[in-house]
């Protein structure tokens, strides 16, 4: 993030957690980087808002570890069914137990939690940039959309295989696929690309997460737009609901604690974009 820029709590509804113990569906490959955890959990499910988190505890009763919950995007949900998905890349510990863990098996689930996504009801053009794994903070405000609003969305990956989400946006008004491969996912490349799509009608709100340059590249479209960024920022958790004061967000004072990622986020307003405009590229 551009040190020009800083964070803003945003205020918008949340249910209460919730504590279960949730069946696993589905524990499979999902694409060359990443894993899909198909879990039944009906009162996550339920309650869920877009950009909202579940804590995932890869622990079998009677084994000693992992002990810390892993903190976990929700990356599609359907109260019907009372299913959620999430999708993960082992790099860990914790995440080489849990991609251990059979349909069958059951997992400690604690969510949802956090501070989603707010789409404003004047907004009817939402851009979304996000890269990777960040992606799954995003892909439930696609579910979610009300109708009548455009979504453009942007899905970037080191390569074509380990771009995520294509499938959940494809009923967007525009959905681009970029790569570092083919240089497409290149700050500079995406923004004048944008800039020529977009500049005639351009969205009011854009939706980003996790990525550094992203954030970069979002705050200086909304600079050109007079948008608004919502930005979903990633952080190390122990407890996922605020009381170990483990992940503050970098926007206190000195001499009062700043806001905490899993509690007054991790969606946060980007202000302070006007100073950003045109820093891309970095």
């Amino acid at each position: 993030m551009s040190p020009a820029a800083s964070l803003k709590t945003i205020a918008g509804p949340r249910a209460a957690p919730t504590w279960l113990s949730a069946e696993v569906l589905i524990n499979r490959a999902y694409t060359d980087r990443y894993r899909l955890l198909r879990l039944h959990a009906p009162d996550i499910a339920g309650t869920a808002r877009p950009g909202q988190f579940v804590m995932i505890s890869a622990a079998r009763e009677h084994e000693p570890g992992p002990v810390l919950p892993r903190p976990m995007a929700i990356y599609t949900r359907n109260a019907e069914t009372g299913t959620l998905d999430v999708v993960y890349g082992v790099v860990g510990g914790g995440t080489t137990a849990l991609a251990t863990f059979a349909p069958g098996e059951r997992l400690v689930v604690i969510g949802p939690l956090g501070q989603g996504f707010v789409v404003r009801q004047d907004t009817d053009r939402v851009l979304i940039i996000g890269r990777g794994v960040g992606i799954c903070a995003m892909t439930t405000v696609a579910q979610d959309l009300a109708d009548g609003v455009d979504l453009i969305a942007v899905l970037s990956g080191r390569n074509p295989a380990s771009v995520i989400g294509a499938e959940v946006f494809r009923q967007a008004s525009s959905s681009w696929q970029v790569n570092d491969a083919d240089g497409t996912s290149d700050p500079g490349v995406l923004h004048d690309r944008l800039v020529r799509a977009f500049d005639d009608r351009p969205p009011q709100q854009i939706l980003t997460s996790g990525s550094q340059r992203l954030t970069q590249l979002s705050g200086a479209l909304a600079a050109r737009w007079h948008a608004v960024v919502q930005v979903s920022v990633e952080a190390h958790m122990a407890c996922g609901v605020g009381y170990c004061h483990g992940c503050p967000a970098g926007t206190g004072t000195g001499e009062l604690e700043g806001a905490l990622v899993c509690r007054d986020g991790p969606v946060f307003e980007l202000v302070g974009t006007e100073r950003m405009y045109g820093a891309v590229g970095v």
